[in-house]
């Protein structure tokens, strides 16, 4: 007999939502539960599988809208999952990969509004400090950066190297094809996007460096230091 909870899981990779339906019909407890202890690369959302992951930051990873609101309804908690990694589901919706073909900035914004609804702390930390506001501007998700910054998510928060969202904006984030035209005209709408919002690039880091200081282009120097205060 199938597992019940391995059914659920590939249907959230599948996005079958009648059958994710019909199985929390079955058994809403499933949403309690946590993945298998297999960490791997899950080519379905384009996103890495780690232990604890439970089957919301599955479908979070996804941008699985409508499987995240059935979870939910069965009593799946947003605001207290949290992986090996201490990843909550909310990170998972911040993270993105512009050539993936699976990525989708609409769907992505949609699945960060429907866990800050459902309480998803918006600021909260991974193991390496960072927020999903840090997560999205690594991985040059402009239209989740400004969806963060509009809900209240805190730019001067700081993660464990030292680094605020905002430094990061400005820094090569070693993330693969940050160098391509798409990736770097992402950049360019995160930096408008933080300015615009009154975050000054005068914001220091850990050890006492400015945004300003960190850039390391001219042009993005050039955006940044008319607004410099």
């Amino acid at each position: 007999m199938p597992n019940p909870f391995q059914s659920l899981f590939a249907a959230i990779l599948d996005d079958d939502r009648a059958k994710v339906k019909q199985l929390l019909d079955n058994d809403p407890v499933l949403t309690k539960r946590g993945v298998a202890e297999e960490e791997r690369y899950e080519s379905r959302i384009a996103h890495w599988i780690y232990s604890r992951d439970t089957v919301l930051h599955v479908a979070a990873a996804g941008y699985r809208v409508e499987i995240a609101r059935m979870l939910l309804a069965s009593g799946a908690d947003s605001g207290s999952a949290r992986n090996r990694r201490c990843s909550q589901p909310l990170h998972y919706a911040a993270d993105g990969y512009l050539d993936n073909p699976f990525w989708n900035a609409r769907r992505q914004v949609a699945m960060i509004r429907v866990l800050l609804k459902a309480g998803s702390n918006i600021d909260a930390q991974d193991k390496n400090g960072a927020t999903p506001l840090h997560r999205a501007v690594r991985t040059r998700c402009a239209a989740a950066v400004k969806c963060f910054l509009d809900a209240g998510a805190d730019p001067t928060i700081r993660n464990k190297p030292g680094s605020t969202p905002f430094h990061l904006a400005v820094q090569n984030t070693g993330r693969g094809g940050s160098g391509a035209e798409k990736a770097r005209t992402a950049q360019r709408e995160i930096l408008q996007a933080f300015l615009e919002r009154g975050i000054s690039p005068a914001l220091k880091d850990a050890k006492g460096k400015s945004v300003l200081e960190w850039a390391q282009s001219d042009g993005i120097r050039q955006i940044l230091s008319g607004n410099a205060i």
